[in-house]
């Protein structure tokens, strides 16, 4: 749990790196995310830490805040952003970092099989730090393309490529389609060189490459003919709608701000 949780900061901490030198021309940079800007992701990011930590400790007002999203599942996400986003850059980043401080302090006090409400469904303290690591390292990859950085991998992705695997089926429910009765086979390369698998060797439907690619795609980040994955089966369909992160399905999404 601890491991889980330093991951996320750590990969905070570097995404914090890219953001912190910008002029205020540069937070306002516009990202693939349309309509969104630098400012917009960092203010994002912020805020979901925010209300994540509200989960742990506060679940009460987060069911508030549950609600008014609901009212307003499409806007809901947009108008926080655009909130966060309007605010001077340094303080909007002193909030992001005081933000994601508290909410580790409130994970690891949080005990291991406590049930963290959500959007989705509940979560164990482990599982929000790894969503919330895969959310810092999807919306950093929306900063370092509009900066046009190119991001050295890091081991912490295994992590991001886990929660792409695990979620496969609630990417088909929330696609409307038929869940398959076999696992997938997924075999990627880390960026130590290591392999990381999933899923039975001789499984039908397969994926295999690395793991930038294979969280890229799960974040839909990038499309699989934009990577360098080698799919097969029903598992080379999965990819053109697999989803790691809660909200509406890809075919609502009008772009990457998830």
């Amino acid at each position: 749990m601890s491991d889980t949780v330093q991951a996320f900061l750590d990969e905070a901490a570097d995404l914090d790196a890219l953001v912190a030198p910008l002029e205020e021309a540069g937070w306002s940079r516009q990202t693939p995310a349309v309509g969104w800007t630098v400012g917009h992701q960092i203010a994002h990011l912020a805020w979901t830490d925010h209300v994540a930590r509200m989960a742990a400790v506060d679940p009460d007002t987060f069911a508030a805040v549950v609600a008014e999203a609901s009212a307003a599942p499409l806007t809901f996400v947009d108008a926080q952003a655009d909130v966060g986003a309007a605010r001077p850059p340094a303080e909007l980043l002193a909030d992001w970092r005081e933000g994601r401080a508290a909410l580790a302090v409130a994970l690891r006090a949080a005990g291991p099989t406590t049930k963290l409400p959500w959007f989705g469904p509940p979560m164990s303290p482990r599982s929000m730090a790894t969503a919330r690591l895969m959310e810092t390292w999807a919306h950093g990859q929306d900063v370092a393309d509009a900066l046009g950085v190119r991001r050295a991998p890091t081991d912490r992705l295994r992590d991001v490529c886990h929660l792409g695997v695990v979620t496969r089926d609630f990417a088909y429910r929330i696609n409307g389609r038929p869940t398959p009765a076999d696992e997938f086979r997924i075999e990627l390369t880390g960026p130590s060189g290591d392999t990381w698998s999933w899923g039975p060797p001789d499984a039908p439907g397969r994926v295999s490459g690395t793991a930038e690619d294979f969280a890229l795609v799960v974040t839909q980040r990038r499309e699989l003919e934009d990577t360098g994955l080698v799919a097969t089966g029903e598992a080379a369909h999965w990819l053109g709608f697999a989803q790691a992160f809660a909200g509406p399905p890809k075919s609502v999404n009008r772009n990457t701000r998830a």
